[in-house]
C-alpha cells in the first residue's frame, strides 16, 4: 500500500504535465509554426523583415519554456544554443534586415522550427500517452458504475472490450485497472521520454558545443581579468578610505599624546581613548573587507556552513538544505557562496519575499544550488541587474544560470557549476 501511495501522487502529477502538454503545447506549437513559416515566406514581399525576428523571438520563448519544464519536471537538461546579437546593432529598417539575417543564420533557429514539428506529432503523442494511461481507466470505472446502461442497444468499445452488459462493464473496469497500474509506472518515463526527443532535436551537435564553449570561456576569461581587476581596485579603495585612514588618524593622536601626556594628562587621557575607537573601528573595516573577500567560515567550515551563516542574518525566514558529501575547489566554493550572497541580497532587496528557501546538493559531477522566495517575482537577467552579476560570476568556471520569476512569484535562481569534489 505504501508503494501503491508512493508512486500514484507522481503519476497523476505526471498524467496532468502531460495533459498540459499535449493541449497547450500543441496549440501554441502549431500557431507557431504556422507563423513563422508565413513570416519567413513574406520576407521576400518586405513584410517579413518587421515579423519574423518577432516571431522567431516568440518560438525561441517557447523552447526556453519546454526546457525550463523539461529541468524541473524531468531533469533533463537542454543546452541553449542562441547565438547572442551584436551589441552595435544599428535601428531601423537597417537594423530589422540585420537581425532577421542573424536569426536565420543561425542553425539553433532551423532546429527550433524542426522541433514544433516534432513536438506536434511525436511529442504530442508521446504526451498524450502520459495523460491517457492515467485517464482512460476513469472511464472503465465509470462503465462499470452504471454507464453500461447507455450502450445496451449498441456496444460501446471500451480498448478491445465490447460494453454492452454489466458483465462486460465489469470486464472493462479490470482493462482500466491494468492500464491504470501500467500509467503508474509509465507516466513518468513517457513525460521524460517526451522532453528527451525535444533535447535530441534542440540540443546543439557536438561541434557548435566546442565552439559555443570556446568563445564562452573566451568570454568569460576577459570578464574574469576585468571583475578582478575590479575587485583590487575595490579593495584598495576601501582600505584607503576606511582602515588606512583611521590607521592615519590614530598615528597622528598617538604624536599629539605623545606631545602631552606630561604637559595636559587629562587631556592625553581622552586622545588615547579615541585612539582606541579607531584602533577598534579600523580592527572591524579590516575584518569585513576579509570577510568580503573570503570569509572565514567557509574557509574553515564549507559552502554548506557558510550558506546556512550567511542565511540566519537575513531579515526573512529562510530553509536551507545542504547535500554535499565532500568540498569542492577553492576558487569554487568562493564563487558559490558570493553567488548565493548576491541571490539572496536581490531578495531581500526587491522579492517583499517573506520566506526563503536555499537547497545545494552535488549530483552528476554539477554543483546545483536553487534559491527560492514566495515574493512578487518579476525577475529577469538583464544588463546591471544582480543576476547579471552572478551570470557573469558563474561564467567563470563554465556554470550557468537559470531565472524562473513569473508575475506574482514565486521566484526560483538555479545555479550549477561543473566540479568535483573531494
Amino acid at each position: 500500500m505504501k508503494v501503491f501511495s508512493g508512486r500514484l501522487g507522481p503519476s497523476v502529477l505526471a498524467a496532468g504535465r502531460g495533459l498540459f502538454l499535449s493541449v497547450v503545447g500543441l496549440a501554441v506549437s502549431i500557431t507557431l509554426f504556422v507563423l513563422a513559416v508565413v513570416s519567413i515566406s513574406f520576407i521576400l514581399l518586405g513584410i517579413g523583415v518587421f515579423t519574423t525576428p518577432v516571431v522567431l523571438e516568440t518560438v525561441r520563448k517557447h523552447a526556453n519554456q519546454r526546457r525550463l519544464w523539461a529541468a524541473t519536471w524531468s531533469d533533463v537538461r537542454i543546452p541553449v544554443p542562441y547565438r547572442p546579437f551584436p551589441k552595435d546593432l544599428r535601428p531601423g529598417v537597417t537594423g530589422q534586415v540585420e537581425r532577421t539575417t542573424l536569426m536565420l543564420k543561425d542553425p539553433a533557429t532551423w532546429r527550433d522550427l524542426l522541433w514544433l514539428l516534432v513536438d506536434m506529432t511525436a511529442g504530442t503523442v508521446l504526451a498524450v500517452l502520459a495523460a491517457a494511461l492515467m485517464i482512460y481507466p476513469v472511464e472503465g470505472l465509470v462503465l462499470a458504475a452504471g454507464l453500461w446502461r447507455v450502450f445496451q442497444d449498441d456496444p460501446y468499445w471500451y480498448g478491445f472490450v465490447p460494453v454492452d452488459s454489466q458483465a462486460t462493464a465489469i470486464a472493462a473496469l479490470a482493462l482500466g485497472l491494468v492500464l491504470f497500474h501500467l500509467g503508474m509506472r509509465a507516466s513518468g518515463p513517457l513525460l521524460r521520454a517526451h522532453f528527451l526527443l525535444a533535447r535530441t532535436v534542440l540540443a546543439p551537435t557536438r561541434d557548435e558545443q566546442l565552439a559555443q564553449r570556446v568563445e564562452r570561456l573566451t568570454e568569460t576569461r576577459h570578464e574574469a581579468v576585468d571583475t578582478a581587476a575590479a575587485e583590487l581596485r575595490r579593495i584598495e579603495r576601501d582600505l584607503h578610505d576606511g582602515a588606512q585612514a583611521r590607521l592615519v588618524a590614530m598615528g597622528m593622536n598617538l604624536g599629539t599624546i605623545e606631545a602631552l601626556i606630561e604637559k595636559d594628562p587629562a587631556q592625553a587621557k581622552k586622545l588615547l581613548a579615541t585612539a582606541r575607537e579607531s584602533s577598534a573601528e579600523a580592527l572591524t573595516e579590516l575584518r569585513d573587507l576579509v570577510r568580503g573577500i573570503h570569509p572565514p567560515v567557509l574557509a574553515e567550515r564549507g559552502l554548506g556552513d557558510a550558506v546556512k551563516a550567511l542565511a540566519l542574518r537575513l531579515p526573512v525566514a529562510s530553509e536551507v538544505t545542504v547535500e554535499l558529501p565532500g568540498r569542492a575547489e577553492a576558487p569554487v566554493e568562493s564563487a558559490a557562496y558570493f553567488a548565493v550572497s548576491e541571490a539572496l541580497t536581490n531578495t531581500v532587496k526587491h522579492a517583499e519575499a517573506e520566506r526563503v528557501y536555499v537547497d545545494l546538493h552535488h549530483a552528476e559531477g554539477m554543483l546545483r544550488i536553487s534559491v527560492t522566495d514566495d515574493g512578487r517575482g518579476g525577475a529577469a537577467v538583464g544588463s546591471g541587474s544582480g543576476l547579471s552579476g552572478i551570470e557573469r560570476r558563474l561564467g567563470t568556471f563554465d556554470g550557468v544560470l537559470a531565472v524562473s520569476s513569473p508575475a506574482g512569484g514565486p521566484t526560483m535562481v538555479t545555479m550549477e557549476i561543473p566540479c568535483e569534489l573531494s
